[in-house]
């Protein structure tokens, strides 16, 4: 049958057109292919999530890297996505705080935590 319909495609249009058709589809397969090989997004975090909607237009990798940063452990990077939390008025839950912090030690400082 596949035969038949590529037959009448060179028919009616040519070989042209049938090397075409062939290279549009060959295109769609192979792009399917690479994306099924593709590796899924992973998910974003909680903390990652409050960060980047309440935090990242002010905050950008400089403010973490700076010379005379006041983050200088775990504890203290907890005590200032507290502070700066609270100078927002943002009202995020200890484990809101947590989360944050967790994300930005994973992304920029990676003090050893407790957990």
């Amino acid at each position: 049958m596949s035969r038949h319909i590529l037959s009448r495609i060179s028919n009616a249009y040519g070989d042209d057109m049938l090397r075409r058709s062939i290279l549009a589809v060959l295109f769609v397969l192979f792009s399917n292919l690479a994306d099924a090989g593709a590796q899924p997004m992973r998910d974003a975090t909680r903390g990652e999530l409050l960060y980047s909607t309440h935090c990242i237009a002010c905050h950008s990798a400089q403010v973490h890297w700076r010379e005379k940063r006041l983050v200088t452990d775990w504890t203290s990077l907890q005590s200032q996505v507290r502070r700066w939390q609270g100078v927002a008025r943002l009202r995020w839950s200890n484990e809101d705080i947590a989360e944050v912090a967790r994300y930005l030690n994973a992304l920029h400082y990676r003090y050893p935590t407790p957990d």
